[in-house]
């Protein structure tokens, strides 16, 4: 894989440290910061109470800092997750899996800030929007990630719009679509989506930006439209939106060779890794 450069390497650590306070409150605990958000419900970067090392104890994480991380996850209820920029702490993975935790690698790829992507091709009829806080396709977009992860892979899929609406109802009735709308209102989300003529979503992305970086995640396509280039249009349309909001730094991780290949044909290239306890929740 190739090595991320020392500068990106630095936009991408300060990133991962900064981010979830948009979100969350941190607590120290030694070399190991515990993100824990603010109030219940709230939408936030990160897996639930996600830790990861500071910048001045990368090096220096003890067996004690990981317990007492974990003591506090299960205080909270939240699973016990890490997760943490492989290059900054090479040494974090053997004490993480003495501790028992598996741990996962999720390859990164990031865009040269001079390379330009062109809008993809889109299927007749299917257009792109950047959802507002009152949105009516929020719901629906909100819930299209579980049903894209769910079946995993680019192969058409069973899931279309009738589980879609079922999911968009649930996420309605727990209050996630209602703690995500003054997120999307203050800029610390955007989300897009390809959007049928109906106003289906049937692809969506979103981004978190902070200090001139951003990591897009979240993108998925439902999987009854799988192979029509909508991921990779989504994937483009994200990265002109951050651009054109002061955005110079884009990266991505990826969990499937298929997925990044989608990446790849975009301009997005190799760039270290970020690892993380495996099965730990989803960011976002």
């Amino acid at each position: 894989m190739r090595r991320m450069s020392d500068s990106l390497r630095a936009r991408i650590e300060q990133y991962y440290a900064t981010v979830p306070l948009l979100f969350a409150d941190a607590e120290e605990f030694g070399s190991l910061r515990l993100f824990v958000r603010r109030k219940p419900g709230a939408p936030y970067y990160g897996g639930p109470g996600h830790a990861q090392p500071t910048a001045e104890g990368a090096s220096a994480v003890t067996a004690v800092d990981i317990a007492r991380v974990r003591a506090r996850q299960r205080e909270l209820g939240v699973p016990e997750a890490f997760e943490w920029l492989a290059e900054a702490a090479p040494m974090l993975r053997s004490s993480i899996e003495a501790a028992g935790l598996p741990v996962a690698e999720r390859p990164l790829m990031a865009l040269d800030p001079h390379h330009r992507i062109s809008p993809q091709p889109l299927p007749e009829g299917v257009t792109l929007r950047a959802l507002k806080a009152d949105d009516p396709a929020l719901p629906a977009a909100l819930a299209l990630p579980r049903l894209a992860f769910a079946e995993e892979g680019t192969a058409v899929g069973s899931a279309g719009r009738k589980e879609l609406s079922v999911v968009a109802e649930e996420l309605t009735e727990d209050g996630t679509v209602a703690t995500t709308r003054p997120t999307i209102r203050a800029g610390h989300k955007t989300l897009i989506a390809a959007l049928a003529p109906d106003g289906t979503p049937l692809a969506v992305g979103h981004y978190h930006p902070a200090n001139g970086t951003t990591e897009i995640g979240g993108i998925g396509t439902l999987p009854i439209a799988r192979r029509q280039g909508l991921a990779a249009a989504v994937t483009a349309a994200l990265v002109t939106h951050a651009r054109d909001h002061g955005v110079n730094t884009v990266f991505l991780a990826y969990a499937e060779d298929a997925v990044a290949r989608v990446y790849s044909r975009l301009g997005f290239r190799p760039a270290g890794s970020t690892l993380l306890i495996a099965n730990q929740p989803a960011r976002s």
